[in-house]
């Protein structure tokens, strides 16, 4: 798979209210990174079994149905194994009602056709403001 069509793949799994990634998307040492994680959360998470637990465990647990993934960017680079995407979330908090949205930043390393790092920036204070209304 090409790294569009990953992303493609992932945010299909977003708006199906699915684990973000499936193990045959992943190499076995597949990094995920998020620099500007909310308190508590991991910045980094190696292998392939522990990124599909922890997302797996933090899709169960987030009260949002995502709705929608918006204003999608992609952004080819040099290295025809890594683009660049943004994107906006918006979704549903599933206990209150409402309704909010938050920008994101990420980049994408594939090998073999699987995604083998992914960095995301998150907008951490939208989320936590929709999380708390």
């Amino acid at each position: 798979m090409t790294p569009s069509q990953i992303f493609d793949r992932m945010r299909a799994h977003w708006l199906a209210g699915r684990s973000t990634f499936e193990a045959d998307l992943l190499t076995d040492d597949v990094v995920i990174e998020t620099p500007f994680a909310a308190p508590g959360g991991p910045g980094r998470i190696e292998g392939k079994q522990r990124v599909l637990d922890y997302t797996e465990a933090g899709r169960a647990a987030f009260p949002v149905r995502f709705d929608d993934c918006r204003n999608v960017t992609v952004h080819e680079t040099a290295d025809p194994e890594v683009i660049v995407v943004e994107y906006e979330l918006a979704g549903t908090h599933t206990r209150t009602g409402v309704v909010a949205s938050a920008p994101f930043i990420a980049v994408l390393r594939t090998r073999d056709g699987r995604l083998a790092h992914w960095r995301e920036y998150q907008h951490t204070l939208a989320i936590a403001e929709a999380l708390a209304a």
